[in-house]
């Protein structure tokens, strides 16, 4: 029975992309553990790129793409805290 509950879940499931030089810019050493464990999250997919072409964006604050959205923040904890509200809505 778990195992038909798990196919059939509604749990939100989260695709989250970023900028590696956005990451570079604004991620920093106290929040990068914070970061690695929420993208170890079961029902969250995350991919890094090189570049997404979002230069004037990237070179201002922290974002990320979350399920195909522009999101950004003032600062890297706050877009971790609203990835995190988005995925547990």
């Amino acid at each position: 029975m778990k195992l038909i509950q798990k196919l059939f879940s509604k749990e939100k499931k989260l695709t989250v992309e970023f900028c590696e030089r956005n990451l570079d810019r604004f991620l920093s050493e106290e929040t990068f553990p914070k970061y690695n464990a929420f993208f170890n999250e079961k029902n969250v997919n995350y991919k890094e790129y090189e570049c997404q072409s979002k230069c004037k964006e990237c070179k201002k604050a922290p974002y990320a793409m979350i399920n195909g959205e522009f999101v950004t923040a003032e600062t890297s904890e706050a877009l971790l805290e609203k990835m995190k509200k988005q995925l547990h809505e």
